[in-house]
């Protein structure tokens, strides 16, 4: 009668689902934690994300979620049906964020293929003593007690289509929320509920296990069962949850018109039962009351004159489908693919003969490009999300760091909607985690009093930024604390052998400002929970490093600091020109590019250690002749014959010599192969439409020399 019941089809939903459940919960609580308490909005959708987690985990067995979920579900229950005066509002804050943590945890066990089994008792028994003191209040208020808000544990079961002479036949019609996340779970719910009453249970649609489209099919169509058993309406309308219905239809059939409405379901109807026997008047039944009409008894009415609305007759609306992250970089892979298979196609050397006519190809071939510009622009769409959970996991940070220091900060979030590629996000959520650790524990003072004696709040605010601009995405954590002594910088620098020994005044502020991304540097005196051992932030800088980003910081004493992440909205595909050094083509980024020059001899100068710089308008830069740094033959040596090419990378510049220009193109980055040494100045490399391999110059590796920047 039922289909079998399938975990492994429902867990990656499951996942899904809870974790923007809990998204949205942690988005509640923290938007929340300095108010006096939760308004009734809060307290219902608290409700309702516990309610569905419960439901949820109680159907694929995952008991110890349950117990926590549905335990937190009955404090918020008791605050929605009695409104106590007096709770405690952060210790309940903090109660929440504890089952939070707690079910994310076991999530997360589940995405790596181990089994959820953490332990749920002390959690438990520490929401049941809050629930205790909180009905002890509400017994003193002298507030009347809701009734108890039940939950039955799941047991075995089998329905059989056995009738009885005092059997009842029902249609049942739920009709849910627009907004109900897992209709289909909710739906299974129902059907599970009915179990103990049941003698025959049919209800469509009839895969919402198997299949996760059911669940839009039954928000848009609602959820049909029919039911035979003996218990009455009131019985069987108690059984089922109406917590996310907006709508229940009960309507009681006869048996014949039970039987005719088996075939919707997919039933085959029953073989008509022999013609009664006439019986005298006398000992005729008393005559049955008339079923009543489809309609007659109805749960939790809509609005008058509002029908239910099919899906094929309600306006279009936007659909989403979740779609493994491991398709989408396979799809991202074969548009570069693609890229480089336009360009050899476009760039084919067979294309160059004298004379040959080719305007059909030509249109073509742009009719080509423009289509596989269109279909990168929709690919790279796709991948783009929202910076909004990854600031939503900042907020926590300084919340749960304020508080174990003792300080009261406030956080300010401005663009939490700009996009970046996924892949960048995974690299950038450590790092920023980072940064405003370090905003909350080294940035913000730890004494009020020193903030207010400089005119400033006792409270203390961190600001976090993101803004799309030119390509780039810039990402700042700026507080109003202590700011950074650069004295002390300098000095602590020297002092731990990290710089070399020359006067603080041949250091830039942004170069002392870099000291503390140094490994083994710190600030702080003595090694704390969250900072002190000199590590952190130079792996911050490596990390933002590797995905071709920056990390700038200004400070100014007594006033803030501001540390901002610049990273470029994707990895995949760039923008390049293709420059040649002799006879090897290499491939510069074109956003690194600030100017292309020729200039004399007499602009060079000559270290007695063989550096060379070249002087621009009165302006000293380090020159680099490419042929001379990776040994290439048949290049030019005199500068008046070549190109200079000024590249800028985090405020620095640097002049590098080419031979020519080749051109413009899109580059798909590929990883230089593991076998190869690594060679410092190359990031990547690419092939050409001529199926040549280009290197890719990597700025920064150009501006470090021994170990240090130039």
């Amino acid at each position: 009668m039922a289909e079998e019941f399938n975990t492994e089809s429902m867990l990656d939903m499951f996942l899904y689902e809870s974790g923007q459940l809990l998204e949205k919960l942690e988005g509640i609580i923290l938007e929340k934690q300095d108010a006096d308490c939760f308004d009734d909005a809060d307290i219902n959708e608290i409700f309702r994300v516990m309610h569905t987690i419960k439901g949820s985990s109680g159907v694929l067995m995952y008991e110890n979620i349950t117990k926590v979920t549905h335990k937190l579900e009955d404090v918020f229950y008791y605050l929605r049906e009695s409104h106590p005066d007096d709770v405690p509002h952060m210790e309940l804050v903090e109660k929440v964020l504890a089952v939070s943590d707690f079910v994310t945890a076991e999530l997360d066990k589940l995405k790596n293929g181990e089994t959820p089994d953490g332990d749920e008792k002390e959690l438990v028994e520490d929401l049941d003593e809050f629930l205790g003191r909180l009905k002890g209040e509400i017994k003193k208020q002298g507030i009347q007690m809701p009734q108890a808000n039940k939950h039955v544990e799941p047991t075995q079961f089998y329905i059989t289509p056995v009738a009885g002479e005092d059997s009842h036949f029902y249609r049942i019609s739920i009709h849910y929320r627009s907004d109900t996340q897992m209709s289909n779970l909710r739906a299974y719910s129902a059907t599970y509920a009915l179990k103990e009453v049941a003698e025959d249970l049919l209800y469509t649609p009839d895969d919402i296990l198997s299949n996760e489209a059911s669940a839009d099919v039954i928000v848009a169509e609602g959820f049909h069962m029919l039911l035979q058993t003996k218990s009455s309406k009131e019985e069987v309308i108690a059984l089922i949850d109406s917590s996310e219905a907006e709508e229940i239809n009960f309507d009681e059939l006869t048996k014949t018109e039970y039987g005719n409405a088996l075939g919707e379901f997919g039933r085959e109807q029953p073989a008509p039962e022999p013609a009664p026997v006439k019986k005298d008047k006398a000992d005729a039944a008393p005559e049955k009351k008339e079923a009543p009409k489809p309609g007659d008894y109805v749960v939790k009415t809509k609005e008058a004159g509002k029908g239910k609305t099919l899906a094929k007759n309600q306006p279009k609306q936007q659909s989403i489908i979740s779609v493994n992250v491991e398709k989408m970089d396979s799809l991202m892979d074969l548009i570069g693919e693609l890229v480089i298979a336009e360009a050899v196609v476009l760039q084919n050397p067979d294309l160059k003969v004298p004379g040959l006519e080719l305007s059909n190809f030509q249109k073509a071939s742009g009719q080509l490009s423009k289509i596989t510009t269109e279909l990168q622009e929709v690919i790279m769409s796709m991948r783009m999300m929202p910076l909004t959970n990854v600031f939503q996991k900042m907020r926590r940070i300084v919340f749960d760091v304020s508080r174990k220091l003792g300080k009261d900060i406030e956080l300010e979030v401005v663009g939490e909607n700009t996009e970046v590629d996924k892949n960048i996000i995974e690299h950038i959520t450590d790092p920023l985690m980072h940064l405003v650790r370090n905003s909350v524990d080294h940035g913000i003072e730890e004494d009020p009093a020193d903030r207010t004696s400089v005119g400033k709040s006792a409270k203390g605010k961190i600001v976090l930024e993101a803004k799309n601009e030119g390509g780039k995405v810039y990402i700042s954590v700026k507080d109003d604390g202590k700011g950074l002594n650069k004295e002390k910088l300098y000095q602590k620098a020297l002092d731990k052998g990290l710089i070399e020994n020359k006067p603080m005044n041949e250091f830039t502020d942004k170069e002392i400002f870099r000291f503390i991304t140094l490994p083994g540097f710190s600030t702080k005196e003595e090694v704390t929970e969250y900072s002190g051992r000199g590590v952190g932030m130079d792996v911050v800088v490596k990390n933002i490093q590797s995905i071709s980003g920056r990390l700038d910081i200004s400070s100014v004493e007594f006033e803030g600091s501001e540390m901002t992440l610049v990273i470029p909205l994707t990895l995949a595909i760039i923008n390049g020109i293709v420059v040649q050094v002799g006879n090897s083509p290499f491939v510069i980024e074109t956003a690194s590019i600030k100017e292309f020059v020729r200039v004399g001899e007499d602009s060079l100068i000559h270290e007695p250690s063989g550096e060379e710089y070249i002087v621009l308008r009165g302006e000293c830069f380090p020159f680099i002749r490419l042929n001379e740094k990776y040994d290439l033959p048949d290049s030019i040596d005199k500068i008046e014959e070549g190109i200079v090419v000024v590249l800028e990378h985090e405020g620095s510049q640097v002049c590098v010599l080419i031979d020519k220009l080749l051109q413009e193109q899109e580059i798909v980055v590929k990883p230089i192969p593991p076998y190869v040494k690594k060679v410092k100045g190359l990031s990547g490399c690419t092939q050409l439409g001529d199926g040549s391999i280009a290197l890719i110059l990597d700025i920064a590796g150009l501006l470090m020399h021994d170990g240090e920047r130039r």
